[in-house]
């Protein structure tokens, strides 16, 4: 197993952990929503703002080329990221969500009609359900679920006969509330037996595990800067060059545009094709700036200390509640990630979060954004702690703390 991150030094490269809520140290267990950024992101973005601030691939001028410059290279970075072949198979979007809406919306529309199946799982998040459903009903496509485990896997059980004459496989790498690491490779080396096309949702595997699409053999991936240390506002899709060549446009505007006549339009190349109006330019230079710092580190270095901190945290939340706390997903810390969703019985989420807050531990409560996935656990909503870089055992400890006295002050 890869050498510990120096997490004391980690945390110092992120100026919000100094702060104190409530008079206590703050203990950020949320990065699964949104991870915090390091010095070196603020910094690449407040120099661009400084020094070359300026709309991209028009201007002439010196800004104008410095501004387009960092801009593509963000795209390459992003490119070298999950191993893309090419950087003209880097779309740049707003966020993962609308990446996926891109495949159902543009290649979705062009290739599916009634009755075509879509293979998808009971962890989806809803940006991999919703735009499915959309397609369902305007277009009449079928649906398809892989279902789980009893310890929050993917049940293969039936696997050949829900591909059967699919046309699309779309799961995720790693859920948001399992903390689920799924092997994609072979659900992609079963999708492309039974002729269907893989989309993967990585938006909680790249800032986490080495993702490589080559390796994945996919054909669409998609993910945010937003959870891999990076700013809001910009995502990523990755598709073939080939399905993106044969996709019509997704939104209509500037830069997405060759040639505009009265009586039509022309395309631009592939990726701007699909990059309507100004891009996140600032948003890219930060994302590139993560990327930079998630590589520093090594992501096999990142997976190592998540999965050390996971059994940490598992065992001592065992040990604590013992069968008074739910954990749902696998124990073995070899197929999750550091993602711990929590239900104490007769104690709802949120009350739990809001107790949980009081002592500066930052926890997410609700659904998720996977409500089909809480109809199968049977639960409206899970408290749910998220740890990354800049976490180690003392935040693990802090949350136990919290959530004990959580149970004190809700018990009856």
């Amino acid at each position: 197993m890869a050498a510990p991150l120096d997490v004391a030094r980690i945390k110092a490269d992120f100026p919000i952990l100094e702060r104190t809520v409530h008079g206590k140290r703050l203990v950020y267990l949320d990065s699964a929503a949104t991870s915090q950024k390091p010095v070196a992101v603020l910094d690449a973005m407040e120099r661009y703002y400084r020094t070359s601030n300026a709309n991209v691939h028009r201007g002439v001028y010196t800004l104008a080329e410095e501004a387009t410059h960092a801009f593509e290279e963000a795209r390459r970075r992003m490119a070298r990221l999950v191993g893309a072949p090419s950087e003209r198979e880097i779309v740049f979007t707003k966020n993962a969500t609308e990446a996926i809406n891109l495949v159902a919306h543009s290649w979705g529309r062009a290739n599916l009609g009634p009755g075509d199946p879509v293979v998808l799982s009971h962890m989806e998040h809803h940006a991999n359900v919703v735009p499915w459903h959309m397609l369902a009903a305007e277009r009449g496509i079928e649906l398809r679920w892989i279902p789980l485990t009893p310890d929050g896997r993917l049940d293969l059980t039936d696997l050949p006969r829900l591909l059967d004459g699919a046309r699309l496989l779309a799961v995720t790498a790693m859920s948001n509330v399992l903390g689920t690491v799924n092997d994609v490779r072979p659900l992609a080396d079963a999708a492309r037996a039974a002729g269907a096309l893989v989309l993967v949702d990585a938006c909680q595997a790249v800032p986490h595990l080495p993702v490589d699409v080559q390796a994945l053999d996919a054909d669409f991936l998609a993910f945010s800067a937003h959870k891999m240390l990076g700013p809001t506002g910009i995502g990523v899709l990755w598709a073939r060059a080939d399905l993106l060549e044969d996709m019509p446009p997704f939104l209509g505007g500037g830069e997405m545009i060759r040639d505009v006549r009265l009586d039509g339009f022309t395309p631009n190349d592939v990726p701007w094709k699909f990059e309507a109006g100004t891009p996140p330019i600032a948003e890219a230079v930060g994302a590139a700036a993560a990327a930079d710092y998630l590589e520093a580190l090594g992501l096999d270095t990142v997976r190592a200390h998540e999965m050390r901190l996971a059994r940490y945290a598992l065992d001592a939340l065992e040990e604590r509640f013992q069968d008074r706390l739910t954990v749902f997903g696998p124990r073995d810390v070899g197929h999750r990630g550091a993602v711990l969703s929590l239900a104490f019985p007769g104690i709802h989420a949120h009350d739990v979060a809001q107790v949980l807050d009081e002592d500066a531990v930052c926890v997410r409560a609700g659904h998720h954004c996977a409500k089909p996935l809480m109809r199968v656990l049977g639960v409206p909503a899970t408290t749910r702690a998220s740890f990354y870089v800049y976490n180690d055992e003392a935040d693990a400890d802090a949350l136990v703390e919290a959530l004990a006295r959580a149970e004190k002050f809700f018990a009856v």
